[in-house]
């Protein structure tokens, strides 16, 4: 009974540990045997070669016509030198002829090694994009491995993970051999295997290491509705309770901030806001500017989504934030374009309002301070709107009769009307 090759033995290990077909390997073999040969032979030789997968007994062959007069001598042999090999050969037949087994055995010995082991490579980059592909968008462990200029190479066990710069949390500085963890964002198909793209900076990457640390989120009890930040400085969440019972904002800060400490450590003591989801705009807003605290939120464009804010003096600094980041933050968070006025800056936006509001009523003949001051206190800040006023309304504001109240009416009108008659008309050429 014939013994195994080592060859076979070899490839029936590959098989089992790799998960590499034997049959696979022994195909690409037979393929690379002919090409070989046909360095010998001829590149247009046509050449067929076999290996047994029970013996590993090597055969190989050339095919070529039988002609009278040779023209091609890589596909064609002479009847001649045909009835050498096979007596009773015919012209226009073809011939196999059986090329020297030592001869295959030392190309099969030497492409066989070649072979097996790109094969492996390629089913081994194969497997770990199989193997990382579903991992995206999970958070991974690694260790610094090396550093390229500003990119940081993470050996993640099996392959290693690329954190670029624009994916690093800027205020870190990492070292050889440092452990960090970071979301692994895209895993692609390269020639050298699977390219792992990671972040630390991504929102995500914040949402998950609060799933890793707070039971209620991971079991939906608490919802993140939405993350902004700016990666190592600040952050805001917005969260909500589905369970009236839970407090979404301590279940993340957990008993002195067990839970919430951990996850500021890792992104290098970037600070955490956490905000609760409020139903209407006004409260919203004030949430989001925590820890600031406000004094009203005024809507001054809703189609346009502006809002006015009001803030004690105190906690003007605070509202805003270092370079505007709190501010900034709490607009990207609610979708609305934040000004935040102190109240002393509010009270004196008000009087310099007033005072030329005042002026400009004082150009109505026959209306001083005293009943100027009245009208802006009663409502009535605008020449216009007076114009267009009921004079019995008029006699509602203290010390204005009904004939004060029509003069002023009819005065103002008058005034208005000067007004667009002195205003300069654009002409055809203008």
């Amino acid at each position: 009974m014939a013994t195994k090759s080592e060859l076979l033995t070899v490839l029936d290990q590959i098989e089992r540990e790799k998960g590499i077909k034997k049959s696979e390997i022994l195909k690409m073999i037979e393929g690379a045997l002919i090409s070989a040969l046909r360095k010998q032979a001829g590149k247009n030789a046509r050449i067929e070669a076999s290996i047994d997968e029970e013996t590993a007994l090597i055969q190989a062959r050339m095919l070529k016509m039988v002609v009278e007069t040779v023209m091609d001598p890589e596909l064609e042999i002479s009847f001649e030198e045909a009835k050498r090999l096979k007596p009773r050969i015919q012209i226009g037949t073809e011939i196999e002829i059986p090329i020297e087994t030592g001869y295959s055995s030392r190309i099969a010995a030497q492409t066989a090694k070649q072979v097996i082991v790109q094969k492996i490579r390629e089913v081994e980059r194969e497997n770990l994009y199989i193997e990382f592909k579903p991992k995206e968008g999970q958070v991974v462990s690694g260790t610094v491995n090396r550093l390229m200029d500003k990119t940081v190479i993470v050996d993640l066990g099996k392959v290693e993970g690329i954190l670029p710069y624009r994916e690093q949390i800027r205020k870190e500085r990492f070292h050889i051999g440092e452990r960090l963890r970071a979301l692994i964002v895209k895993v692609e198909k390269t020639q050298k295997g699977p390219e792992i793209i990671l972040s630390r900076a991504s929102s995500i990457f914040l949402r998950l290491l609060f799933e890793m640390e707070v039971p209620e989120i991971a079991d939906k009890t608490v919802e993140i509705l939405q993350i902004v930040r700016e990666p190592g400085f600040r952050a805001k969440i917005l969260v909500r309770s589905h369970n009236s019972k839970v407090d979404p904002v301590g279940a993340c800060v957990g008993i002195r901030g067990s839970r919430v400490r951990p996850i500021t450590s890792e992104l290098s003591g970037e600070r955490i806001d956490l905000i609760c989801y409020q139903e209407t705009t006004e409260a919203l807003i004030q949430s989001a500017l925590s820890p600031a605290k406000t004094t009203t939120v005024r809507i001054l464009d809703k189609e346009n989504k502006r809002a006015e804010i009001l803030v004690p003096d105190d906690m003007l600094s605070l509202a805003i934030g270092r370079e505007g980041q709190n501010v900034r933050l709490a607009s990207r968070l609610t979708g609305w374009n934040l000004d935040i006025l102190s109240e002393s800056q509010r009270t004196e936006s008000v009087r310099k309002a007033a005072a030329s509001s005042m002026e400009d009523l004082m150009c109505i003949e026959g209306i001083g301070k005293k009943t100027a001051e009245t009208l802006w206190k009663g409502g009535y800040g605008e020449i216009q709107k007076i114009a267009q006023a009921d004079p019995n309304d008029l006699t509602a504001l203290q010390g204005i009769g009904k004939k004060t109240a029509e003069k002023i009416v009819a005065k103002a009108a008058h005034l208005l009307k000067t007004r667009a008659v002195k205003s300069p008309q654009k002409g055809p050429d203008a």
